[in-house]
């Protein structure tokens, strides 16, 4: 009795430490998404760094301007969530080569735009691509690689999602040092010919392909709430809060995005599926993962232009002095996802956003009249805390699905990622209107710091709320 107990011990075992689609070379056949998802995510931050000279040479306001960064995300967060249908529709090499064609084309109109509606198109179809990519990265290092090696395949996710993001701005500076801002699409393109060429020859087909009838009401249900909300928070950047198209947008999409989850709930095959929720695992590493990219997002909006308009430091400069926050952001972000699968995911999650409140604290202290070296300081905390929390939260959070809802869960972390982020990123905007106005007859770069000040104290909220929610995770040793 005991010997055969211990026989079937044996051969469960190595099952348990086998990936779901085992393949050869799991990283090789992932790198062509990982290249395409970090010229998507570098694309949401590169041009905050040109924002400033944009306004100028576009002639158009900040709260227009802001559009070519949350449109850009509102089309993403409209196509995440159809990216679990389409999954069970097309193969997965056909959506990622589909993604990075569409991406090469967005990034072409951009680099060719005479006028900021031409931009903005061009900013909204390579939306498309990132948010079809996001999720499959997920989805596919969850099935192509073994449970032990989860959290090294999501610190390779988290390298893209958060060094991207965090360089975007440094890249984009020193183009605009030496080029004009039409070259930070151009130097898209031969890095997504080399993902499209990688994609193609290396990246297998391990979705299941159902063909599962479309719900066409959902998917329209889904754009109005998702896409509503988007555009009313960004509307109040010019019009304000209390105006009744923001207030009219928000409310109507609140009431659709309701109607659209019970649907979902109630549906057999729904689009999204929410009941991955009942895990109680997955909602709060979901929540810690919005949290983090809220904190990225929008300190990565406002600290270009502090640099620029606080500072007075010139554009090409201020690529260079938020290279160090970079380097340190990718150090951590690909040393996170190693710890998280032999260290207290509890403690490096707490620790992360502990370390970030310290940066933002510091960013907070400093004036307009503050050394360069302080700022970069702060800055480099900011990066060395918010990765330190991003892989071990979305390897806690997805860790809870099986294969048959890993798909559902990365779509799910992903849109709204993406939703709230554009949120985050427009609120960003609303409240350094405000500070900046507020201030009064003061000197330029007072008034504005005094703006980034008032945007600033939106993140630390959010990194504090992040900081006590990271306590009520539990580790997986003592679940």
């Amino acid at each position: 009795m005991e010997k055969s107990l211990n026989a079937e011990q044996v051969s469960v075992e190595p099952k348990q430490k086998q990936a779901a689609k085992p393949v050869d070379r799991p990283f090789l056949a992932m790198l062509g998404m990982l290249i395409g998802g970090f010229v998507g995510m570098l694309s949401e931050t590169s041009l905050n760094i040109a924002l400033p000279s944009l306004i100028t040479q576009l002639h158009t306001s900040i709260g227009t301007m802001q559009w070519l960064v949350t449109g850009y995300m509102l089309v993403i967060g409209i196509v995440l969530p159809m990216s679990s249908l389409l999954q069970r529709i097309f193969t997965t090499r056909s959506l990622v080569l589909f993604a990075l064609c569409d991406f090469m084309v967005g990034a072409v109109i951009s680099a060719m735009a005479p006028n900021f509606a031409v931009l903005l198109v061009g900013r909204m179809i390579q939306g498309i691509a990132t948010g079809l990519i996001l999720p499959l990265m997920f989805t596919v290092a969850t099935l192509i690689f073994p449970p032990y090696k989860l959290g090294s395949a999501m610190g390779m996710i988290g390298l893209v999602i958060m060094f991207a993001p965090a360089v975007g701005p440094t890249l984009a500076g020193m183009i605009l040092g030496l080029l004009s801002w039409h070259w930070i699409f151009w130097l898209f393109i031969p890095f997504l010919v080399v993902a499209f060429i990688l994609a193609a020859k290396f990246l297998p087909n391990v979705g299941t392909i159902t063909k599962p009838k479309i719900d066409w009401f959902s998917i329209i249900l889904s754009a109005i709430g998702f896409g509503g909300l988007v555009a009313g928070v960004s509307l109040a950047s010019d019009s304000g809060w209390g105006s009744p198209q923001v207030l009219g947008s928000l409310v109507v999409s609140v009431i659709v995005l309701g109607w659209y989850i019970r649907r979902q709930l109630s549906s057999e095959t729904p689009i999204l599926n929410f009941r991955v929720f009942k895990k109680s695992q997955f909602t709060v590493g979901s929540i810690l993962v919005m949290l983090d990219f809220v904190i990225i997002l929008s300190s990565m909006y406002l600290l270009p232009m502090f640099w620029q308009n606080g500072l007075a430091i010139p554009v090409a400069m201020t690529g260079i002095v938020m290279l160090p926050g970079g380097i340190v952001n990718a150090i951590v972000s690909a040393l996170a996802g190693r710890f998280s699968d032999t260290v207290s995911t509890k403690l490096l999650t707490t620790m992360g956003f502990g370390v970030t409140i310290i940066g933002l604290v510091m960013l907070l202290l400093a004036s307009s009249t503050s050394p360069m070296w302080y700022v970069i300081m702060a800055h480099i905390v900011i990066m060395l805390g918010v990765p330190l929390a991003m892989s071990p939260a979305q390897t806690f959070g997805l860790g809870a699905l099986d294969e048959r809802t890993s798909g559902d869960g990365s779509t799910i972390m992903n849109t709204f990622q993406q939703i709230i982020g554009a949120m985050a990123t427009a609120i960003a905007t609303s409240l350094l209107a405000f500070g900046n106005n507020a201030a009064g007859n003061v000197n330029h770069q007072i008034a504005f710091t005094q703006g980034v000040h008032v945007g600033l104290w939106f993140t630390l909220i959010v990194a504090g709320v992040a900081f006590i929610l990271s306590f009520t995770i539990k580790d997986r040793n003592r679940a």
